[in-house]
């Protein structure tokens, strides 16, 4: 969800991240490199640092590749080890954001989780479907080697599993949809909680079908899980127009806690039936890509107020890709209008938010990844 993975897609240069979660809890390192600051200047104690391992810093999350598995034609699960600052503590079904370095650019994009946290853990597992529009999903895929640094965000999102779980579970998935869920899985089969768990998942085809010897073996040893596959390719999609299919499928669907993901079609259909059954509360969504609902119109010039650059943008590109395609250094994290990590103050002008198509006005603090230019703007970065 590629994010989600699943999220927008931008080239994206060299950009200003949040601050690597899980500094603070090191003030003794903290401390100890300030001192070692003034001693080294004007190098870096992270100079050193990355002589000696180049996971060891101080100022940003990093990681190693260490495999790179193949699940399907056009997806692969990677193995990585973070280095210093990453903490274990994770929720099963959150998201990481992870950087490449490309052509000397560094791309950033978010995906799911699909390792289940594990106290003591020393790696973490990401798996990427290459899509046809997405540059880096395709460069994870097929360009990636053991031995690759990334750079990495800290992880987040709130389409986790509680601790306990409930007695009952609907799973929802369709395509790539099903690597957060993958994370629940694996983490309530580590606990031996699997008590009684539907999966209604869709893909083309068999092939297509992520983690499919895992999830054979998950319904072979744990009776408490059941997977419903259908094949769309043959079998057509799965129509949730109305509760019909659903109710031929899993007869018992409204008395169980679901987690969604996947297409925004299938999301929206979801969200509909499970409101008109009065139960919305009951269903838990994750989106990979921000659901564009804004009008045509708009567009203009955006100004960056700090950097002193601008560029003419149209209605479709957000202010943080108009930011990056002119070497703004622009905040972000999960590009998803979710972490709050992009948000800047709106100096002049207006800018329209792309999932409401609501305006907002100067003085605001608006979120760049989820905002477009409504007329000529001015931002405080």
């Amino acid at each position: 969800m590629s994010k989600k993975h699943s999220s927008i897609t931008a080239n994206v240069g060299d950009t200003r991240r949040p601050t690597v979660a899980g500094a603070d809890r090191h003030p003794g390192w903290n401390a100890l490199r300030r001192i070692a600051t003034r001693i080294t200047t004007p190098l870096l104690p992270d100079d050193y640092l990355r002589l000696a391992n180049p996971l060891w810093s101080a100022r940003e999350l990093r990681g190693r590749v260490l495999e790179v598995r193949r699940e399907t034609a056009d997806s692969a699960t990677l193995v990585i080890k973070p280095g210093w600052g990453f903490h274990f503590d994770y929720s099963a079904g959150q998201y990481i954001g992870i950087g490449l370095l490309v052509d000397g650019r560094w791309r950033w994009r978010s995906y799911s989780l699909t390792s289940a946290p594990v106290s003591g853990a020393r790696t973490i597992a990401i798996t990427v479907k290459a899509m046809p529009e997405g540059f880096l999903s395709s460069h994870l895929v097929d360009g990636v080697t053991p031995g690759t640094v990334v750079r990495l965000a800290a992880p987040q999102g709130e389409f986790v599993l509680p601790d306990p779980a409930p007695a009952t579970v609907l799973f929802l998935t369709a395509g790539s949809g099903i690597t957060p869920v993958m994370s629940m899985l694996r983490t309530l089969a580590r606990r031996d909680d699997i008590t009684d768990v539907v999966h209604l998942h869709s893909a083309p085809t068999a092939a297509d079908l992520l983690f499919a010897e895992e999830l054979d073996a998950l319904a072979r040893e744990h009776p408490g899980y059941r997977l419903l596959f259908r094949a769309t390719r043959s079998a057509g999609r799965l129509d949730l127009s109305g509760p019909d299919a659903l109710d031929a499928e899993v007869p018992d669907w409204r008395g169980r806690q679901a987690w969604a993901c996947g297409p925004a079609a299938l999301l929206g259909d979801a969200e509909r039936i499970w409101a008109a059954a009065g139960i919305a509360e009951q269903l838990h969504i994750e989106r990979f890509t921000v659901a564009r609902t804004a009008a045509a119109q708009g567009g203009g010039t955006v100004t960056f107020a700090a950097s002193g650059r601008s560029v003419v943008t149209d209605a479709a590109t957000t202010l943080l890709e108009a930011g990056e395609s002119v070497g703004v250094q622009m905040p972000f994290g999960c590009r998803m209008g979710i972490c709050q990590s992009c948000v800047v103050e709106l100096v002049g002008g207006q800018v329209r938010d792309l999932r409401s198509g609501a305006d907002h006005e100067p003085g605001t603090r608006i979120q760049t990844c989820v905002s477009t230019a409504a007329g000529d703007c001015e931002l405080d970065v």
